[in-house]
This record gives C-alpha cells, structure tokens and sequence, in this order.
C-alpha cells in the first residue's frame, strides 16, 4: 500500500459538471493500495474463503420481484462492440447481460483469466468488493480519499498526469481509442484491461488511477453528495443515503477512475473528477477495486 499524506485540496470537475461542483476538502493520512486488486489476489481470497460473488449466485426473486424462477440466472454484464456506428443513447446495442459472465470468465463462458493474473479484477459487485477489503481488513476509500489520491498532488489539473490530453503515440492510461463503440484501434496496446503497472504511476505511486477498470467508493451515491463548496469538508464520508433521479428508490454506489472504454467521444469518466455509480449487486466487465486502510503513517528516522 501507498502512503497518501494529509492535506486540503480542491475536488471536482475541471470541466463544469454539476455532478461534480469544485468544493474543499481536508483528509486525514490514510494508506491505499498502489494498484487495483488483481486477478491473483482475487482467486487467492476466493481459496482461502470459499466466497461466491454476485455474478455467480442466482438472484432470488426478492432481488428481481416478478421474474420467473427460469428467467432468473447468475451473470454480468458484458461490453460487445457493435460493427456498425450508433447513437450514444443507445446504451443497449454495446452492453449485454451474458449468463457465466463472472470474475474468472469476464467475457463469459469460454473466456477465462489465464494469462491475465496481473490485470485488474473486474466482474465484482460493491458487496464483493466491501467482502475483500474486510477479509484483509481494510476497507474501500471514500470518494473523497479517492479523487484526492488518484491527483497525486497535482493542483486542480484536469488529468491526473497533469493538463496536456492524450495524443497519439502518447496514451499515459488504458482507455479507448477509435470510434466509441464499434471500432477500438488498441493504439495504447489494449484492447481491454491492461495489467495493473501498465502505465506510469502518479505522484504520490499509485498506478491505475485513470482509465484500466472503473473503481468503487465507499459512498452512497447523490448527485448533491459533494455539498455545495460553500465550506471546507473535513474527511467527508459521503451522504448517509443514496439517490439517483434517472432511477428513484434504486439505491447506488459511487464508481470512480473510467475504464478502457472511456474516450473523448463519448465518457470521460478517466478524468479525476468525474462520476459514475451502480447498484451494489451489479457486476460489469470494467469495473474493480482497491483497498483502502486507516493507520498511522510511516515512521520516517529523525536527523542526527
């Protein structure tokens, strides 16, 4: 883990999202891991506890009321690039719910992570993220803790290396590169996760705090949760309910961090201060998570 020291900074988008207003915070030390959980350290903590994830239980029918016992079937979702341009509102041409689609078969039955022990794990649900923090007893960050860690220090820069954009020839993160979504030219390498050091890390040595897989927050998710920047927020823990106007009474989590499918053309969701959230039961082939922790910091010898 990365030692990630107190300060006070600015949060938010650079860009005017009101989703995401400029406000202040000051944050308490806290530790965070260098890199998104892997594949590896995912399988090791399935071994050591016989944990099932939300992909890979059928849902009950209090969890889908009114969906018949044969229709309800364990599962992600699923990225398949359409072959042909589309409409950017139409979300369900590229996004499909795959049965076997789970942590080790991200694309579904017949893919596996062979190969790929180093890439982030991905396929995870809030609740199987909140189940691997507390096994090693750590917990997820706050979105506050993660927005100010993934800036390394930088000062209200609009990406999290700085302010120049990626240029071909030059990607500094794993996002996608082409024509969202039907042509992805790979010209960073990668055609979907990348591993966990892929890229340089940022100031303060954290890898993968943009772009790669998005990553989820401690915090319910309000599109008012940031408050309105009139104060100084001191270690804010997020609002102490959840509420999405798109979808009311649904409750959600905060996602941070974009994914390899983030591009100018359509999500920008690899800049530091955007947001997007889910349910805490659902399981995307671009979403992971890394591990926070509250502890003193590092002893650092006194000078003689």
């Amino acid at each position: 883990m990365v030692w990630i020291p107190a300060g006070e900074a600015v949060l938010g988008s650079q860009t005017g999202d009101h989703d995401a207003p400029l406000h202040r915070v000051r944050l308490s030390g806290f530790w965070l891991d260098a890199t998104e959980v892997t594949n590896a350290q995912f399988a090791a903590f399935v071994q050591a506890t016989g944990y099932v994830t939300d992909a890979e239980r059928v849902p009950t029918a209090a969890e889908l009321p009114g969906v018949p016992e044969a229709e309800r079937r364990a599962g992600a979702l699923v990225f398949r690039a359409p072959t042909e341009p589309v409409r950017a509102e139409e979300y369900w041409r590229w996004w499909q719910f795959v049965p076997g689609a789970d942590w080790r078969h991200p694309e579904g039955p017949g893919s596996s992570i062979a190969g790929r022990e180093q890439h982030p794990v991905v396929q995870v649900s809030w609740r199987d993220a909140q189940a691997f923090c507390a096994h090693h007893k750590k917990r997820l960050p706050t979105e506050a803790e993660w927005e100010y860690a993934a800036r390394g220090g930088l000062l209200q820069q609009r990406y999290v290396w700085g302010a120049a954009a990626p240029a071909a020839g030059r990607y500094p993160a794993n996002i996608f590169q082409g024509e969202f979504p039907y042509q992805n030219t790979a010209a960073d390498g990668h055609l979907g996760t990348a591993p966990v050091r892929a890229f340089a890390a940022n100031g303060y040595g954290l890898f993968g705090m943009s772009g790669n897989v998005w990553e989820w927050c401690q915090d319910f998710y309000r599109p008012d949760g940031y408050g309105d920047g009139a104060r100084v927020l001191v270690d804010p823990q997020g609002p102490a309910t959840s509420h999405d106007p798109a979808e009311p009474g649904v409750a959600k989590r905060v996602m941070r961090g974009g994914s390899y499918l983030c591009s100018d053309s359509y999500c920008l969701g690899y800049l530091p201060g955007t947001r997007m959230k889910s349910t805490p039961d659902t399981a995307l082939c671009h979403t992971g998570f890394r591990c926070a922790l509250t502890a003193p910091g590092p002893v650092t010898a006194s000078r003689q």
